[in-house]
């Protein structure tokens, strides 16, 4: 299982990161919207080192995730860099940074809820467990794009940068779907290696 000092490790990249990209960020709003994810995850992994220690795997996944929504804020999903370099690399008709973070939507929360599920349920590995953990971080996409409908309307025209659709009129639909595959490839992928660690972790 993840120590206290490899979250403590993660929590101070974090805020490191925080720092930097709170500097003349492109739109002060989005980057709060953006990295507010980031923020409520620290203190929350900082409370339950100890109760409920993380997989190795899981804990550096979340660490990963961090950066991608830190970015994110920064620069605003449709004017990032990175993607720029894909765009032209891949001749892209927009800028796909934004696909990213939704593929780690839900990547993350997949192995979130099968760790949760394995180790405070009666729940075992099988097609059940592997139903409910693609369902839900589906379910929390869809409530991320509600989210960002009510910023919309809320925020009107100062939303734009928030919702990041680059004129697609399918951008909500593809999101969601990016997070499906996410936590797909999460559960082929490192539920193998996420079972093991938990099993090592539960024999200390």
């Amino acid at each position: 299982m993840a120590t206290s000092r490899e979250v403590w490790l993660v929590v101070a990249i974090w805020l490191l990161a925080l720092t930097v990209s709170a500097f003349d960020p492109a739109d002060r709003l989005t980057w709060f919207l953006e990295v507010l994810p980031v923020m409520v995850a620290a203190p929350l992994l900082i409370m339950t080192k100890s109760e409920f220690p993380l997989s190795r795997i899981l804990l550096w996944m979340i660490f990963i995730h961090g950066p991608i929504l830190i970015m994110g804020g920064h620069y605003t999903y449709a004017e990032v860099p990175f993607g720029f370099y894909l765009q032209d690399l891949f001749d892209f008709a927009r800028n796909p940074y934004d696909r990213i973070g939704h593929f780690w939507q839900g990547f993350v929360p997949a192995l979130l809820t099968r760790e949760i599920l394995l180790r405070k349920t009666p729940l075992v590995p099988g097609k059940m467990l592997f139903l409910i953990c693609i369902s839900i971080p589906l379910a929390f996409s869809a409530f991320y794009e509600l989210i960002e409908w009510w910023a919309a309307i809320a925020l009107d025209q100062n939303a734009d940068a928030f919702l990041g659709t680059q004129g697609d009129p399918w951008d909500t639909q593809s999101d969601m779907f990016m997070a499906l595959i996410g936590a797909s490839v999460a559960y082929v992928m490192l539920a193998g290696l996420q079972d093991r660690q938990l099993r090592t972790g539960q024999k200390i």
